[in-house]
């Protein structure tokens, strides 16, 4: 059966290689932060390629996905791959027990139960994964995929300040040591976890993530299957369009794969049309979304968009910007705003999922591509 899901593996050892890096002025200790927006592959890559990669290199690996249940808090999920990972492992539950002084441990039994690891627990998670590295005499390795949604609640941070504590305990001389790899799908947010000096992180290296690139289209082009060959440099200008993101080429695919009216010489064609509908359709209902929302929360949500990472949500300034896109918008529009309604509308358009907080109160837009999305659709040019 082939494969179906294409592989960076050069790109992964290259990684790896620089995570495990313990060379003299190596910043790899301090973790590292990736940034792509969304849907481009960062995801697949980690768990498909870097995962596998580092673990060849002797890391004990552990993934967390911080997207996977957007209701559960991150700092609880950071906390059950920990926990989940030591099950695996009975001499390390039993250290554990120890420490907590039970001599008769009853591995997974009553005797001793995982959830006395954990924030404010009898058992830090420094002293987890301590155990945990000096059982396996393996260097952990924790990946966090959408890690800026730890600094949207008070368990995450905690979890962050957690974890700083392990990886400056595991990274010393008498254990193995502890990288933490950070993914992102907006490089403004990912960047908040460690640009100041309160930050768990700060000064860890961030870095673009590459996007998928020609060996990636023609893999696609060869294994795609369709009633006839698609150009590769056609193809190419199509997933630019598409924002660089691979799902968008997969549905224009099924679109068309049992159209059986499709002939070899219509194939290309059919595909590139089916590919603009894709891209349509994406964009059409986050429009939606916002072509739904009340003058007020619009005018909020535009004024975000172009301030980007200078937006102060209630500055005068600020305040006067909305007042004056109000009034563009909605001329006969009674409302005036005030910190309380903007508080509302910003709240509003959270639970849209439009826009995204972070637990000391900066906002930001929860995609990185919805102010580009917005621009092309002229939401952006009102005369404010």
């Amino acid at each position: 059966m082939a494969d179906t899901v294409f592989h960076r593996t050069q790109l992964a050892e290259r990684m790896a290689q620089g995570v495990m890096a313990s060379a003299v002025g190596s910043a790899a200790a301090s973790g590292l932060f990736l940034a792509a927006p969304r849907r481009t592959g960062k995801s697949t890559f980690v768990r498909e390629d870097l995962r596998p990669a580092l673990q060849n290199r002797g890391a004990t690996v552990l993934y967390v996905d911080l997207w996977a249940n957007k209701k559960a808090d991150p700092g609880a999920v950071i906390v059950g791959a920990v926990r989940a990972e030591l099950a695996r492992h009975e001499g390390v539950v039993a250290r554990l027990a120890r420490s907590a002084g039970m001599e008769k441990v009853t591995v997974g039994g009553v005797a001793f139960s995982l959830d006395r690891v954990g924030l404010g627990k009898e058992i830090s998670l420094s002293a987890a994964l301590a155990a945990l590295s000096d059982e396996t005499g393996q260097p952990i390795v924790l990946l966090i995929d959408e890690a800026q949604h730890a600094i949207a609640t008070e368990g995450g941070y905690d979890a962050l300040f957690a974890l700083k504590a392990a990886r400056d305990e595991l990274n010393s001389s008498a254990h193995h040591g502890l990288r933490i790899v950070a993914t992102g799908s907006n490089r403004d947010k990912l960047a908040m976890l460690r640009n100041s000096k309160d930050q768990a992180f700060f000064g860890a290296p961030l870095v673009a993530f590459p996007p998928l690139d020609a060996d990636y289209i023609q893999w696609f082009c060869k294994g795609v299957g369709l009633a006839g060959p698609l150009d590769p440099d056609a193809v190419t200008k199509l997933f630019e369009r598409a924002g660089h993101r691979p799902e968008i080429l997969g549905a224009a695919a099924d679109s068309i794969r049992f159209d059986f009216s499709i002939g070899p010489a219509d194939a290309a064609a059919a595909f590139a049309k089916a590919v603009d509908e894709q891209i349509e359709e994406a964009d059409l209902q986050t429009l939606r979304v916002i072509q739904a929302l009340t003058p007020l929360q619009s005018a909020v949500l535009r004024v975000l968009a172009r301030e980007g990472e200078k937006y102060a949500p209630f500055e005068a300034g600020t305040m006067e910007r909305y007042r004056a896109m109000l009034s563009a918008l909605a001329p006969g529009e009674a409302m005036v705003p005030e910190v309380s309604n903007v508080q509302a509308a910003l709240g509003a358009l959270q639970d849209k999922s439009l826009v995204w907080k972070e637990k000391r109160g900066v906002y930001s837009l929860e995609e990185s591509m919805t102010a580009e999305l917005m621009r092309r659709h002229g939401l952006l040019d009102v005369a404010a």
